[in-house]
């Protein structure tokens, strides 16, 4: 599963963009990656991993502004196209999963 954090955040008062900061940070903290300035993705590899991840967004949410979760499977994120002006890039490489026998 793949969890990405969409946001639009208030920067307009000292207060506001300290705020909207802590919350990236928390996001990068918890092991998410930054796609664009607003968005961020996670893998996880499982619905109760997913779980845990989201709880821990909603902690850090900011007092005020607009945040969106998405979680999507993983073969849904293997049709992503990602392009760097025309030029079209590689997929992003899926994370290892360990596996306990």
């Amino acid at each position: 599963m793949w969890l990405f954090v969409f946001f639009d955040l208030p920067t307009n008062t000292k207060k506001e963009r300290k705020s909207a900061a802590l919350f990236r940070k928390a996001l990068v903290k918890d092991g998410f990656t930054m796609m664009q300035f607003s968005v961020y993705a996670r893998h996880c590899p499982s619905k109760e991993n997913m779980s845990v991840h989201i709880m821990r967004v909603r902690r850090a949410l900011p007092a005020s502004g607009h945040i969106s979760i998405l979680s999507i499977t993983d073969k849904q994120y293997g049709d992503i196209r990602n392009f760097w002006g025309k030029i079209e890039q590689a997929k992003p490489q899926m994370p290892q999963q360990l596996e306990f026998f």
